[in-house]
C-alpha cells in the first residue's frame, strides 16, 4: 500500500454526518428515498453518458451501492469505492443478495484509490466531492482525469452554492425551512451540518477546478444549490 506524507489529507476522517455509524448506514437508503429517485437518476445518468455494455465504470462515493447496482446491469464492470468501511460492507452484502457478479467494492476514496488495471470509460461521483476542501478537490479531479481513457466521460453531481446570492443568511434559512416541510427534521438537520462543517464550494470555483485539470465541460445544470456536470477528457 502506498505511504502518504504526513501533510496528506485524511479523507477517511468523517466530516458532517458520521457514516462510520452503523445506525446511519442502516437508515441511509430509507432517508434517501425521501429526497431522490435512484431508478430515475441511474437511467438519466446512463442516457447522458451513453454508457455501453462494453464500458468499465468507476463510482466514487458509492454509499450503499444503489447506483452501482443499477448501472452494473448495463455495462461490463463497475468498480465502486467509498471511504466508509461500513457503507462498503453494506453495499457488498446487497450486491451478493442480488447475485451481482460484475461489481467490485473497495474501501477507498478520491485521494487513495489506486487503479492498477485498465483506464475507465466512465467515472461517476455524486454527493461526495464536497467532503474535500478546494485544494484537495483539485487533487481529486487530477486523479480522476488521469484514470479516464481519452474521450472518457466524468459525471459530477454535488452541492454547489450559487455565487449570485446577495443574502446567504435568508437563502440558507429558506432551504432549511423548506426541507423541514418536505423531507423532515432529520434531512434538514443534516443539511445544516453540511453547510456548517462540510466543504461545498461556489459555482465559478467548481467550473474553474474542472477546466483547470484539463476537462472540457460538455453539460452543466444548476438547480438551486445542486449542480450536475458532464466532462470529457
Amino acid at each position: 500500500m502506498r505511504q502518504y506524507p504526513r501533510w496528506y489529507y485524511d479523507e477517511f476522517k468523517q466530516c458532517g454526518v458520521d457514516y462510520t455509524d452503523i445506525e446511519e448506514v442502516n437508515t441511509y437508503d430509507l432517508r434517501m428515498q425521501n429526497l431522490r429517485n435512484i431508478e430515475n437518476e441511474s437511467n438519466r445518468i446512463r442516457e447522458l453518458l451513453k454508457i455501453k455494455k462494453s464500458d468499465v465504470v468507476l463510482e466514487i462515493g458509492t454509499g450503499t451501492g444503489e447506483l452501482a447496482l443499477k448501472i452494473s446491469a448495463h455495462c461490463k464492470q463497475v468498480i465502486a469505492i467509498d471511504v466508509s468501511k461500513m457503507m462498503i460492507n453494506f453495499a457488498r452484502r446487497k450486491a451478493e443478495s442480488q447475485n451481482k457478479t460484475n461489481i467490485q467494492f473497495y474501501n477507498a476514496g478520491f485521494l487513495t484509490y489506486e487503479n492498477h488495471d485498465e483506464l475507465f470509460d466512465v467515472i461517476v461521483t455524486q454527493l461526495a466531492l464536497h467532503h474535500l476542501p478546494d485544494y484537495w478537490k483539485m487533487m481529486a479531479l487530477r486523479r480522476i482525469y488521469g484514470m479516464l481513457k481519452e474521450e472518457g466521460k466524468f459525471y459530477l453531481h454535488d452541492v454547489v452554492f450559487p455565487s449570485s446570492i446577495q443574502n446567504y443568511d435568508s437563502y440558507f434559512d429558506k432551504i432549511i425551512t423548506d426541507l423541514e416541510k418536505s423531507a423532515g427534521d432529520k434531512i434538514a438537520e443534516e443539511t445544516e451540518i453540511h453547510i456548517k462543517e462540510e466543504f461545498s464550494t461556489l459555482d465559478w470555483v467548481m467550473e474553474g477546478l474542472l477546466t483547470g485539470v484539463g476537462f472540457y465541460i460538455e453539460y452543466i445544470k444548476y438547480d438551486g444549490f445542486m449542480a450536475s456536470y458532464i466532462c470529457k477528457k
